[in-house]
């Protein structure tokens, strides 16, 4: 994705209803869009998509008997501004979308996200977390009226930082740098697992990776055949990962092992203004585009609580200073607009 300003598309009139898409920038498809569904996962895939879960502004998640009712909209139908929708047979344009950003269960009242997900702890009070925003059977519909076991709400941000604002500053000499924040969810997670993170060295430029989130705020979606491009940076890499804006705090995992390795934080341009006056999905070949950005785990890691029985140590020789910041004087980082025009 590049600067949203132009190009990169959320919520316009018709979605003034739902919460904006959060990210720093864009996102797109490299190659072949290999994006699945949880029906079209393996089992193994399943059971770690069960704890990615989706982020939603709390008025979009109402009570609604023993559960709670999702607020959603078709993404066929989104407006992108000026009456713009998306082309005829763009894929998953019958799916119901919602959901502002991603994240990973980490610790057993413990998420893992994108720093410029959650900006303060007054957002933070006001996001409910939703598990199983997924399609379940070839041909049905997202599952949007949810179990209460499977809704949740930030409690406190734990840790965060956000290269490039005010007293987070970049790594010397890039002009990015890692996006992350740790948040407590108001209890305890029932029926799901923490993921495992990678706490010592392991990827490599050509590591063969995959992310497990909730692209343009879609139905949880795993996409694969991705490797890293570029591991040299301090608190991030770059990798060809197909995601999109709502993919933002996803987790990036480690294909060998299914160890999480990183956070989807931002990347290439989401959206094309096409000949016919619609808009598409943004593509490249695999190797071409800006390429997606992860910020490292080895970053976060000693934050995070080790599972039973890890008796690994920190070695990932990620070196950051993290300053504390005042959270509730942070301002949001670069929420996407609620209308966007094309040029």
């Amino acid at each position: 994705m590049k600067n949203i300003e132009k190009n990169i598309l959320t919520a316009a009139a018709a979605l003034l209803m739902l919460p904006a898409l959060s990210f720093s920038a864009g996102k797109s498809i490299y190659g072949e869009d290999n994006r699945m569904d949880f029906f079209q996962m393996s089992a193994e895939m399943k059971g770690l998509s069960s704890s990615v879960v989706s982020f939603w502004e709390a008025a979009q998640v109402t009570a609604e008997g023993s559960g709670f009712k999702l607020k959603t909209l078709k993404y066929g139908e989104r407006d992108f501004g000026g009456g713009k929708k998306l082309c005829p047979g763009e894929k998953f344009a019958e799916q119901a979308i919602g959901a502002f950003c991603s994240g990973s269960l980490v610790g057993e009242d413990m998420v893992m996200t994108a720093g410029h997900c959650i900006t303060s702890e007054a957002q933070c009070a006001d996001t409910k977390l939703v598990f199983g925003f997924a399609v379940n059977k070839e041909g049905a519909e997202a599952v949007t009226t949810v179990p209460a076991e499977n809704v949740y709400t930030c409690s406190k941000i734990v840790k965060r930082f956000l290269a490039g604002e005010p007293g987070s500053e970049n790594p010397t000499g890039q002009n990015l740098g890692p996006d992350y924040a740790l948040i407590k969810l108001d209890r305890k997670v029932t029926g799901r697992k923490p993921l495992p993170v990678n706490r010592g060295a392991g990827l490599k430029d050509g590591s063969g990776i995959f992310v497990i989130g909730h692209p343009v705020g879609l139905p949880i979606k795993l996409a694969g055949d991705a490797k890293v491009r570029d591991f040299s940076k301090i608190g991030y890499f770059t990798a060809d990962l197909d995601t999109f804006g709502g993919n933002s705090g996803s987790p990036v995992f480690n294909a060998a092992t299914n160890k999480i390795e990183g956070i989807l934080v931002r990347g290439d341009r989401d959206f094309e203004l096409s000949p016919a006056g619609c808009v598409t999905q943004s593509t490249y070949e695999q190797t071409g585009g800006r390429g997606e950005d992860v910020t490292k785990v080895g970053v976060i890691s000693s934050y995070i609580p080790k599972m039973a029985g890890d008796t690994s140590t920190d070695l990932s020789g990620e070196v950051l200073e993290v300053r504390g910041v005042d959270s509730s004087a942070i301002k949001p980082a670069e929420a996407a607009p609620k209308s966007v025009t094309f040029d």
